[in-house]
């Protein structure tokens, strides 16, 4: 089984590719960046400001999808400067409890719309 997941409540795809499809038990979430779905803008600020709002936007995607943080198996996060990890990684654990997903972290040159920081998800739930 292959489904879309689609929610107004997160940003559009800004290219050819879905916010999330599911496959079977398992979420793959495409990265989601700081964008306002409500005004398809960039929000302003430092990077931890940015890691709130996508994190506002996964948790919109997983709302859609019927998952939550708990279920997320396994994150990656681009961030444009490894400086900033320790605010990133302030917001980003505040969303999750007890059992943390598996994670990387890289650092990388350009990110889409040249945000700060970007984050894909993972997630598995047994039916």
């Amino acid at each position: 089984m292959r489904e879309i997941v689609y929610t107004k409540n997160a940003p559009e795809p800004i290219g050819p590719y879905s916010q999330a499809v599911r496959a079977g038990n398992t979420w793959y979430f495409s990265g989601q960046i700081a964008i306002d779905p409500a005004s398809g803008q960039v929000i302003p600020g430092d990077a931890a400001a940015q890691t709130v709002q996508v994190m506002k936007n996964i948790g919109a995607l997983l709302k859609e999808a019927g998952l939550d943080f708990s279920d997320i198996a396994k994150t990656t996060i681009f961030l444009k400067d490894m400086n900033e990890f320790p605010r990133v990684n302030e917001v980003y654990g505040s969303y999750f409890t007890g059992k943390y997903p598996a994670r990387e972290t890289v650092e990388v040159s350009r990110l889409p719309k040249d945000v700060l920081v970007e984050i894909s998800v993972t997630c598995w739930k047994h039916d």
